[in-house]
């Protein structure tokens, strides 16, 4: 490079220089940690961080221009340090970024339930705990359905009860009028002994009155048995309507 070129170059460094002394004048001026004292921590770290990284940059640059290789110089490693500081510096001065991150909570029981297999102990006291949990689950479910069809079965049980006590009833005024009737007959064929026996007393009974009296007895006998039969008859049927109007009901 020819000496024409360097001379405004020459120019540019001195009025550089001159414009540092400006700037630097109330730093020189005073001891640092006069001028450091009266800052914030932040602040008074950045200008402790910056006096060494342009010191060290002058050192570098001056190996450079007399020519020694700086990037083996130890004062490259510092640099190097220093610049770590600045990243230090920019973090803190940053906010912190919102957490997206959410706990996958069935990944967690996964993960801690591998861990815990080969415990014998927590895996018998969680099959036990499942267990508990499923059977009273089926008692709750049972008591329910139970509850449920017992409310359902109350009024038909108490419709077939009404009709069941109505069906009774008419059978024993049936049987009772049965009876009755039985009753009646005992007691005026004993109403009609006598004559006969006054008879006998007066003078020996006649073998037609005798064979009347016998025939009429087995009459009523007859009478009676049929009437029994009957009875029975109309029992049985009812019974079978009963238990068809209650398969109906049920059905």
């Amino acid at each position: 490079m020819e000496s024409a070129d360097l001379l405004p170059l020459l120019d540019r460094l001195e009025e550089n220089v001159d414009d540092l002394e400006e700037v630097l004048q109330p730093l020189l001026g005073r001891p640092l940690t006069d001028t450091s004292r009266k800052l914030p921590v932040m602040d008074r770290a950045k200008l402790h961080v910056l006096i060494t990284y342009t010191l060290e940059s002058l050192i570098f640059s001056y190996l450079r221009l007399h020519g020694v290789n700086a990037k083996e110089h130890p004062v490259f490693r510092e640099l190097t340090r220093v610049k770590q500081y600045f990243e230090k510096i920019k973090a803190l001065e940053t906010e912190p970024e919102k957490r997206t991150m959410t706990l996958d909570k069935q990944a967690a029981g996964r993960f801690i339930k591998h861990g815990l297999a080969g415990n014998d102990k927590y895996d018998l006291e969680r099959a036990e705990r499942e267990a508990k949990e499923k059977a009273l689950a089926q008692l709750k479910a049972k008591l329910l359905a139970k509850k449920n069809a017992s409310n359902e079965d109350k009024p038909s049980a108490e419709e077939e009860g009404d009709s069941s006590s109505s069906e009774s009833g008419s059978d024993e005024d049936e049987t009772n009028e049965d009876e009755a009737r039985d009753t009646v007959g005992i007691a005026s064929s004993s109403t009609a002994g006598p004559p006969g026996h006054k008879a006998t007393k007066g003078a020996t009974s006649s073998d037609g009155k005798s064979g009347n009296a016998k025939a009429a007895k087995s009459k009523r006998q007859q009478d009676k048995q049929e009437r029994k039969d009957a009875q029975k008859e109309r029992r049985r049927k009812k019974n079978e309507k009963r238990k068809a109007r209650r398969a109906a009901q049920k059905g």
